[in-house]
């Protein structure tokens, strides 16, 4: 039977400047932070420099070509994979990333969002382990018995919340009874085509466009995204806009 390659290559180590190129973000220099892939050429940057590069440009900054010639905000993606991979690569960062973050908020005088929150608590509790203040797994077991019907009736409560008009510009669709509506900022374009197209009893949530300032949005986007990149400085609620695709009227 053949050996599959040498066993000691498993456990050689990597020295964390050899692969600095592949996980730093080419705008600020810096290590990847809420990592963002351009769709069409697989280059990713941190989102706040991408999008504000995108603000005056249409090319990926790497490669240069066209992302696309009037939208190129709806071309790019998160990537939570290569943020992960970063933030394990990297010792510190994303607690230093969430420092900030809450400091930030705190700052301005604002409540710290729930996403930011949980992150804190699991950081907190990978580091009491890390530090041998580990609680017996018939303790642990216990808590989290004790706390999974908080968690299962949370549906994202305790996440930075967004309000929403939902208003209907096609007279091929009808307008929904509740247009206001109150959900999580990290909710993505993708759920409210899902919501509006249960609500409307459409075969499919593929059939719809959402817009906001009349500029279609990407999938992927999430509600936060939308709101600093396109409802920046203005008051709440945002508006948005469901048709049918490709429907110009």
């Amino acid at each position: 039977m053949a050996v599959l390659g040498n066993p000691d290559m498993l456990t050689r180590k990597i020295k964390l400047c050899h692969i600095n190129a592949h996980i730093t973000c080419r705008l600020c220099e810096g290590y990847l932070i809420d990592a963002t892939t351009v769709t069409e050429c697989l280059h990713t940057f941190c989102r706040s420099c991408l999008v504000k590069y995108l603000e005056d440009n249409n090319t990926c900054p790497t490669c240069r070509i066209v992302i696309h010639q009037s939208h190129p905000l709806q071309y790019i993606g998160h990537d939570r994979t290569m943020q992960d991979i970063v933030y394990k690569l990297v010792p510190g960062l994303q607690e230093a990333e969430i420092k900030k973050q809450r400091e930030f908020y705190q700052k301005l005088g604002m409540e710290v969002p729930g996403d930011i929150k949980g992150e804190l608590c699991n950081m907190k509790t990978h580091l009491d382990q890390r530090n041998g203040d580990t609680k017996s797994e018939e303790t642990a077991n216990k808590e989290a018995g004790e706390e999974k019907p908080e968690e299962d009736n949370d549906y994202h409560r305790s996440d930075e919340q967004v309000s929403i008009c939902l208003e209907c510009n096609s007279s091929k669709l009808r307008g929904l009874k509740r247009k206001w509506i109150r959900c999580s900022a990290q909710a993505t374009v993708l759920h409210l085509k899902k919501f509006i197209a249960k609500k409307l009893n459409l075969t499919s949530f593929n059939e719809l466009d959402i817009l906001c300032n009349e500029e279609i949005l990407g999938k992927d986007h999430t509600l936060k995204f939308v709101v600093v990149t396109r409802w920046r400085f203005k008051k709440s609620p945002l508006l948005l806009h469901y048709r049918p695709k490709m429907d110009l009227l």
